[in-house]
C-alpha cells in the first residue's frame, strides 16, 4: 500500500544480457495489471547501479550474464541487506542451480522459451502471495500461501494428457522451425495421429503454439503446428 492507502504496483527490473529478449520480458511485464517495469538492464553490474537509485520489488534475472552468474548479484545484494525478491529466468536445468537459488530467497524458475502466458501465471502467483497479509491460522494457511507461488502441476493437464509425452510432443515441435501435422509428430513420438492433435492443441490452447492450415494435394487441408519463438 502506499501512503494515501491505495494499491502499489509492483516494480520489476528485467535483467536479461539479450536485448531482444530483454525487450520482450519487459513488454510481458507492462501488460500484466499491478505490476510497473523499474527498469532493463543487460548485466550484473548495470543491475546494481539501477538498484542503488531506483526502487525495485522483484528481479526478473536471467542467470547467465556477461559480467557474472546471476546467482552471485543475488549473493551480494543479500549481504547488502537488499530484500528484492528474484524470479529467475533461465534455460539451464541443473537442479544445484536451482536449490542455491532457493537458499538466496529466489522464488520462482521460468525456464526459457516462455510465452507471455507462462511470465502472467507466475507473476499472478507472485502478486497473490505478496498480497498475503496477517498471521496465520495454523499450518494448513502457511502450507495455502506457500502453494500460490507453485504451478499447477499434472493435474492442470487435460484428462487423457501425460506429462512426460506432452514433454516429448514440445520438444519435438521446438525441434522442428518449419512446423509440423498432427501425423508428422504422431510418426516421431511414436503416438497415434489423433493422440498427437490432442497435445498440439493443448500446446496452442498454452499460447505455446500456433496452427495454420496447409494446402497442398485435393482434399482437405492438414493443420500445421508451430512452436511460438520467444520474440
Amino acid at each position: 500500500m502506499s501512503a494515501d492507502g491505495t494499491a502499489r504496483t509492483i516494480s520489476v527490473l528485467v535483467v536479461e544480457d539479450d536485448p531482444v529478449a530483454a525487450d520482450a520480458h519487459a513488454l510481458y511485464v507492462g501488460r500484466i495489471a499491478g505490476f510497473s517495469v523499474a527498469g532493463v538492464a543487460h548485466s550484473r553490474s548495470e543491475a546494481v547501479r539501477v538498484l542503488e537509485r531506483t526502487r525495485v520489488d522483484l528481479l526478473l534475472l536471467d542467470l547467465y550474464l556477461p559480467d557474472g552468474h546471476g546467482l552471485g548479484l543475488v549473493r551480494s545484494l543479500r549481504a547488502a541487506g537488499h530484500g528484492a525478491d528474484v524470479i529467475a529466468v533461465t534455460s539451464a536445468r541443473d537442479l544445484a542451480i536451482v536449490r542455491e537459488g532457493v537458499s538466496l530467497g529466489v522464488v520462482q524458475y521460468v525456464l526459457k522459451p516462455f510465452t507471455f502466458a507462462t511470465l502472467r501465471d507466475r507473476l499472478g502467483r507472485y502478486a497473490e502471495f505478496r498480497a498475503a497479509a496477517g498471521e496465520a491460522s495454523g499450518q494448513e494457511e502457511v502450507d495455502r500461501a506457500l502453494a500460490t507461488l507453485r504451478a499447477p502441476e499434472g493435474g492442470a493437464l487435460p484428462k487423457g494428457l501425460s506429462g512426460p509425452t506432452l514433454e516429448a510432443v514440445t520438444r519435438t515441435l521446438r525441434n522442428t522451425p518449419g512446423g509440423l501435422t498432427a501425423a508428422e509428430a504422431g510418426a516421431a513420438v511414436g503416438i497415434s495421429r489423433i493422440t498427437a492433435r490432442r497435445y498440439l492443441e493443448h500446446l496452442v490452447t498454452q499460447d505455446r503454439a500456433v496452427r495454420s492450415p496447409q494446402y497442398g494435394q485435393i482434399g482437405r487441408p492438414e493443420l500445421q503446428y508451430r512452436w511460438v519463438r520467444e520474440r
